[in-house]
């Protein structure tokens, strides 16, 4: 007798939970390891390191956004060889998937850090904080070589039905995070390297979790040097490429808006920036916990031909993004003040009052953002790309960067920050239109409802 597919046999509402929690269980904790880091670095070392931290945010989400497109491209295509029953072609893109990863970011690393000075001007970061921003970023260029390695390995630990051991790993390393923040930081004073160090080691505690995968008897996913097909791996990274899109684009958008601050500002906006920007974050990880979930769900049904399963799974996604984006308003509006105050102390008066500035300007893009990150997901988990990919593009970077410049220049009483709640609302518009269509083509690969 065969043995049933939780994804594609099991009830719906439980199913769902089974791998939504865990997920937004887990990126939550990352969430609140960097936000942990945040608080420790502006509350004990001030404004200008916190800045330091957030001038990094472009070349970092870049990084992020390689792998994060290896990491749900990999997974999609395997997830859907899973369900057509073609395990060695899952293996494959498994493996490849890993390789690619750890070469990536090791070469990164050994060409980057030598020449960290060229970045730092590359990102308009002002002269006197590039030391302090040498002193974090030659430990974290590094740390990134296991980072984002385990990053890959944590999506296809949850994509091979192990979700809670997935979510394990990343609140061990979250919890060590936060514990050598307060220690090298808060207790001992150290310097802003010594954040840096607390990542890395707590990086490599999530690692070791996650490589207990491979002793588990019941697991799918097996890694191999066998049948490895550079072809295969392009599909995967391309039907990836929105998601890249979608976290490249943060890595402009930031950069543009620290632009414009600057011409204006000083360290006070960015600090000040920052603080809104982590609560933009935690959004984004919460989103992101339900969409991981929606890559797996949509995918193997889609290779198993269950498409009623497809729509409710999109439609419980759905609430579950709206309910998370009303909490998260109601703490915007109504507590701002608290949330600037976790960060910097009273003595930072100008970076508080920017922080309170630009949260007031920015909450209505959470009422957006996340049934815009849901529909693209959405076509990627359908192997969709261009659809995804134009929703990717609109939200994160064309109607940004265009509108923030625009706002800037055309608009000056307007703070152009309100540009980035209107490109969501924009592509929200966008996204629920090519999604209207797709509904009504009845091709193979699209769900058609009764």
């Amino acid at each position: 007798m065969a043995t049933k597919n939780r994804i594609t046999d099991a009830p719906i509402i439980p199913t769902f939970f089974y791998f939504a929690l865990p997920s937004l269980a887990g990126l939550l904790a990352i969430s609140s390891a960097s936000i942990v880091d945040g608080i420790f670095v502006g509350r004990y070392l001030g404004a200008a390191p916190l800045a330091s931290i957030n001038l990094l945010i472009p070349y970092f989400t870049f990084m992020f956004s390689v792998c994060l497109m290896i990491a749900i491209g990999g997974t999609v295509l395997a997830g859907r060889y899973i369900g057509e029953k073609k395990q060695k072609k899952a293996d494959a893109i498994f493996s490849q998937s890993l390789i690619s990863a750890m070469l990536f970011t090791a070469v990164m690393a050994a060409i980057v850090t030598p020449n960290s000075g060229y970045l730092f001007d590359a990102l308009n970061a002002p002269q006197d904080i590039h030391e302090t921003m040498n002193s974090y970023f030659g430990i974290m260029s590094f740390c990134l070589i296991i980072q984002l390695t385990t990053m890959v390995l944590y999506y296809f630990v949850r994509a091979d039905g192990f979700p809670v051991l997935a979510t394990a790993a990343l609140i061990f390393g979250s919890i060590t995070n936060i514990a050598l923040d307060i220690l090298f930081l808060g207790y001992l004073g150290l310097g802003i390297e010594w954040a840096a160090w607390a990542t890395t080691i707590a990086q490599s505690i999530q690692l070791i979790v996650l490589l207990s995968f491979f002793v588990q008897k019941n697991r799918t996913l097996k890694f191999t040097l066998k049948g490895l097909k550079i072809k295969e791996s392009a599909r995967a990274f391309i039907n990836g490429f929105s998601e890249f899109i979608n976290e490249i684009s943060v890595g402009i958008v930031i950069f543009t808006v620290h632009w414009l601050l600057l011409v204006n500002g000083d360290d006070a906006a960015i600090a000040g920036f920052s603080i809104a920007n982590y609560v933009l974050f935690i959004s984004m990880m919460a989103y992101y916990g339900i969409v991981d979930a929606i890559h797996i769900l949509v995918s193997q049904n889609l290779g198993a031909g269950n498409h009623r399963r497809i729509r409710q799974f999109m439609i419980l996604a759905a609430i579950t993004i709206l309910s998370i984006s009303t909490v998260l308003v109601l703490v915007c509006t109504l507590i701002p003040h608290h949330l600037s105050q976790l960060f910097l102390s009273d003595l930072e008066n100008a970076s508080q009052q920017s922080a309170l500035l630009y949260l007031n300007i920015l909450w209505p893009c959470l009422m957006f953002s996340g049934l815009n990150v849901l529909i693209s997901a959405y076509f990627t988990a359908v192997q969709k790309p261009l659809q995804s990919t134009a929703i990717a593009l609109s939200r994160g970077l064309v109607l940004p960067v265009v509108l923030l410049l625009s706002f800037s220049t055309y608009q000056k009483q307007t703070h152009f920050l309100a540009a980035l709640p209107v490109a969501e609302f924009i592509t929200l518009a966008l996204a629920l239109t090519l999604f209207a269509a797709h509904q009504k083509r009845k091709t193979p690969d699209a769900p058609v409802y009764a």
